[in-house]
């Protein structure tokens, strides 16, 4: 399953990412993942106060979205790092490593999610791409919109045949580890945001036992 949201940065926070992005040395994205061979792209330079603020008006995003709560269950999201792809640019078809190395952690990666920050008419080709068995999903996202998706799938960025594709990604690592069982969740808590009100006191109370009770089961602090 994964999870698209319109609307996740404002169009100041996309504006000034932007503006951000123009001003910060990248370089070759391979420095964070040296032995694919089917990465070209480029990333925010580690170290650049201006990556800091970036890095911090995504996260503040993630941090204010109740749908991407409600969908992720994080206990850690990695600092969101702007990533640029030029024409000629790609990743070809790849899987994300299990874990990564932030400080002295070492984070489960099992959520992605990139965040989308020029339009889509302002390149060609640059569509993310995550396979689910022999179904390829297609995404190319506006200004501001976010696509959260299962690490553990297969993915890939299409080709860049003109134009530049601006995107800001990060990996999240849920409370509830087992896909699956973090699916169940999302769906019980869809119906008590669209249903809850309309539900009668005792069977909200009832419905919120549920969920409290399976999340002190399968959550991990």
């Amino acid at each position: 399953m994964f999870l698209e949201l319109d609307g996740f940065l404002g169009a100041e926070d996309v504006a000034r990412l932007c503006e951000i992005a123009a001003q910060t040395r990248f370089v070759d994205g391979r420095v964070s993942n040296p032995h694919n061979q089917t990465k070209h792209n480029l990333q925010a330079q580690d170290g650049d106060p201006r990556h800091a603020e970036a890095s911090r008006i995504v996260s503040d995003a993630f941090l204010r979205s109740d749908a991407f709560q409600d969908f992720a269950f994080p206990h850690s999201i990695i600092p969101p790092l702007l990533a640029r792809y030029d024409a000629g640019m790609s990743y070809g078809v790849h899987s994300d490593a299990s874990h990564i190395r932030y400080g002295k952690d070492l984070l489960r990666t099992d959520l992605a999610a990139t965040v989308w920050l020029n339009p889509p008419g302002a390149y060609d080709g640059g569509e993310l791409v995550v396979h689910f068995g022999t179904h390829p999903v297609t995404v190319k996202g506006v200004p501001g919109s976010v696509v959260i998706y299962p690490a553990t799938q297969l993915h890939e960025v299409r080709p860049i045949t003109r134009g530049q594709r601006l995107v800001a990604i990060t990996f999240i690592e849920s409370r509830i580890p087992d896909e699956f069982q973090r699916n169940q969740l999302y769906e019980l808590s869809r119906i008590a945001n669209v249903e809850g009100p309309k539900m009668s006191w005792d069977h909200r109370v009832r419905l919120d036992v549920v969920r409290n009770n399976i999340l002190r089961m399968w959550a991990r602090s």
